[in-house]
């Protein structure tokens, strides 16, 4: 691997950077994989996994890659597949907010969407995430992936950033995991060493800076700013961080590191503390990583809503509690579709709704038609679903058949409208008739090829 002159002569004058050992790493061709357990679906004892990640409490290394496509449980929301650097946001949040308490939480640039599932496992059930990306493609994967994860309450949504002004003192956390040159992903994907340049370096510079001032109003005050990018460039890490405290009125916050964890401590010339992720130094990739603290503004807000949402009729309840465990939960109507929302938040998604431009949020039910409820996927996904709805248990075979979409050929102890599982996991829905069975996995979300 041919790592750019440009870059290694600018990593020089950081104090942590050892030239040899980086350079080594990155020609050494080793892969570092890991993964991050989902708390409220995964049924795996600890100690299944040998090597736990130090900074992540749900977090492990796998000794090998395996082909996650071809894992059942990879489609059932069982574990999120991420870079254990990227896991450090764990500390950054428990050390900087107390995470039991009700929170509104900005994942500002989220896709594919690795940190927001790893914030909605660590925020209270009370909380509330928004999990936004800019690009309407992008925002697509990250809905799928929240889908998947389980999440009730989040909404996502497809905003740039200067759009989360109007939302003035709202949030408690801003995260932004910062569009960057992304030197860090080298060994990940080598093709983006031919994108790398000092230029690009200075553009992304400008946009972080930008991003930063365009969002600010919404956190309101002693609100938690973090900041992450996968570069290791100081023009978007200890600049930036130097940038946010003689622009912006904040305070830097340092964290307590483990010594054995391997992460470094950097100073920026103001001072500030930002945390360094080496490759030759940890197993992980490279990361950076710091948090501000906002020092004015206002703590409330008034969460005024022009009109209130469509709430499913008693009779269309009756329908829906045949499928939902009913506890705390609104159900909103949009058309014939409907939304379970937790109640506590039901007044600040209504607020969302009108000021951003929302794709999806808390879990889609499924469809009223013709007096019944027609289950959709994200049910099947969720921790939300009644007890008492059949399921049919398959063995591998079977359910990469089922994730497939193909045509199932096999008994069911019931009829009608079921949970596909597998390992007790769901995976989605069929309907068993008398003469077939009809499959209702998503199309764009099936296997496309073969094992």
């Amino acid at each position: 691997m041919q790592l750019p002159e440009g870059l290694i002569n600018s990593l020089e004058s950081i104090g942590s950077f050892d030239k040899k050992a980086f350079q080594e790493i990155h020609s050494s061709g080793k892969q570092v994989t890991s993964i991050r357990l989902n708390s409220s679906k995964h049924s795996y004892s600890e100690s299944f996994y040998d090597i736990p990640i130090p900074w992540c409490q749900t977090g492990f290394y796998l000794d090998s890659r395996p082909s996650f496509t071809f894992d059942p449980l990879f489609h059932a929301g069982a574990y999120y597949v991420q870079d254990a650097s990227s896991m450090f946001l764990e500390q950054a949040l428990k050390q900087s907010i107390d995470l039991s308490k009700s929170i509104k939480i900005l994942d500002l640039c989220a896709a594919p969407g690795g940190k927001s599932t790893h914030i909605q496992s660590l925020i209270s059930k009370e909380s509330l995430l928004v999990s936004n990306d800019v690009i309407r493609s992008r925002a697509n994967i990250l809905k799928d992936n929240i889908v998947k994860w389980g999440c009730e309450n989040v909404m996502v949504s497809n905003n740039d950033p200067k759009d989360f002004s109007k939302l003035e003192n709202y949030f408690d956390v801003i995260v932004i995991d910062a569009p960057c040159s992304g030197s860090g992903l080298f060994r990940r994907d080598p093709n983006a060493i031919e994108e790398w340049s000092e230029n690009n370096v200075q553009l992304c510079s400008q946009r972080q800076q930008r991003i930063l001032a365009d969002v600010w109003p919404a956190l309101k005050k002693n609100g938690i700013l973090i900041y992450s990018t996968c570069s290791y460039s100081s023009e978007e890490d200890e600049e930036i961080m130097d940038w946010i405290t003689g622009q912006l009125p904040a305070g830097n916050i340092q964290l307590t590191l483990n010594a054995d964890w391997g992460v470094v401590e950097s100073r920026s010339t103001l001072g500030n503390y930002g945390y360094r992720f080496w490759p030759d130094r940890l197993k992980g990739e490279g990361f950076f990583i710091s948090c501000f603290i906002k020092s004015n503004g206002d703590k409330n807000i008034n969460l005024r809503t022009k009109k209130k949402p469509e709430q499913a009729s008693r009779k269309e309840l009756e329908m829906i509690e045949e499928w939902v465990i009913n506890v705390n939960k609104d159900f909103i109507k949009y058309k014939s579709t409907v939304y379970a929302w937790p109640s506590n938040v039901v007044n600040d998604f209504s607020f969302l709704l009108e000021n951003l431009r929302v794709i999806y949020s808390g879990v889609l039910t499924g469809e009223l038609m013709r007096n019944k409820l027609v289950p959709d996927h994200a049910l099947a996904m969720s921790t939300i679903v009644n007890n008492v709805i059949n399921r049919t248990e398959l063995d591998f075979e079977k359910s990469i058949q089922y994730l497939q979409k193909k045509d199932l050929q096999f008994e069911t102890t019931h009829k009608g409208w079921q949970l596909i599982t597998y390992q007790n996991h769901p995976l989605g829905w069929i309907n068993s008739l008398s003469n077939r069975i009809n499959n209702y996995y998503p199309k764009e979300l099936r296997i496309l090829k073969d094992k």
